[in-house]
């Protein structure tokens, strides 16, 4: 029992990394509609960050590995394991979507065909997340064996990444207009607390004949009510200033999204303190 945090590793490349590939879709959204070429310049510059957060959520996942230097060999199975598969997806993710961006910030990428490559950029970063959600799909752990879990990975995205999104937009002189992105990760949000609901209650009907899946995390309450309270005080750093009809200031969305983050890696430090597995038997 606990609250997950052992798995640190793992929740800081699961949740950067989703953030990372919801913020890279907004971002892309926001480019294809810009129409002055400084302005696009300047918003390249600003997905350093993107890539800069994604590396470390990269060096997160292998200090997870018992021998870091034998990383490749997670590569060993593509196709066969949701693992490698994983590990594929997010590497050619990271690759295609960086060396998009390295060719645009030197002026070295044609519009056409960078209009192409970052289109295929933000499809990988949705396969990205979808391949992160099959290695937790496994029978014998039913607490994660359900469709909670790839509902929770892709609302991570939604929650944080368009918040991400509007600090880079916003550190890169261009207006915040319109709610669309506010209003998806509240909507998101939204999703994020009936999902804490109905699995809490899934939770009651899962036991083996040595463990009870409500007993893992005996604070299930308190962390839930900590993770929306954080997700909530982050997101209205950036939508009171919307309300008022002022573009929110960097110094905020960037507490925001500090405040983000901090709930969804306790969120997903709870999903890692759930794992059982079904010994003898299970029912549920």
């Amino acid at each position: 029992m606990g609250s997950g945090w052992h798995e640190w590793p793992l929740v800081i490349f699961t949740v950067f990394g989703q953030c990372v590939a919801g913020a890279l879709i907004v971002c892309g959204i926001a480019w294809f509609n810009l129409k002055e070429e400084a302005a696009r310049d300047r918003l390249v510059r600003s997905m350093f960050f993107l890539w800069l957060v994604m590396g470390i959520g990269f060096i997160a996942s292998v200090l997870h590995l018992g021998s870091p230097l034998r990383a490749f060999n997670s590569l060993n199975r593509i196709g066969a394991s949701a693992l490698s598969n994983e590990i594929a997806a997010g590497s050619l993710f990271f690759a295609v979507g960086g060396f998009w961006w390295l060719l645009s910030v030197v002026r070295k990428m044609p519009v056409a065909l960078g209009k192409i490559w970052l289109m295929v950029s933000m499809a990988l970063g949705i396969v990205f997340i979808w391949a992160m959600t099959r290695v937790y799909q496994i029978e014998t752990v039913p607490t994660w064996y359900t469709g909670y879990t790839t509902l929770a990975f892709f609302l991570t995205a939604l929650v944080s990444g368009p918040l991400f999104a509007a600090l880079l937009l916003r550190g890169s002189s261009i207006p915040l207009r319109g709610t669309m992105g506010a209003s998806v990760s509240v909507l998101a949000l939204f999703a994020v607390v009936a999902i804490i609901v109905l699995q809490g209650t899934h939770l009651d009907t899962i036991h083996s004949s040595v463990q009870q899946a409500s007993a893992l995390l005996p604070d299930y309450g308190s962390l839930q009510v900590w993770r929306i309270a954080l997700i909530a005080a982050g997101l209205g750093c950036w939508i009171c200033p919307l309300v008022r009809r002022k573009d929110p200031l960097s110094a905020g969305l960037a507490v925001g999204l500090v405040l983000v983050i901090a709930g969804e890696l306790i969120g997903r430090g709870m999903f890692y303190g759930l794992h059982m597995t079904v010994g003898m038997a299970v029912a549920g």
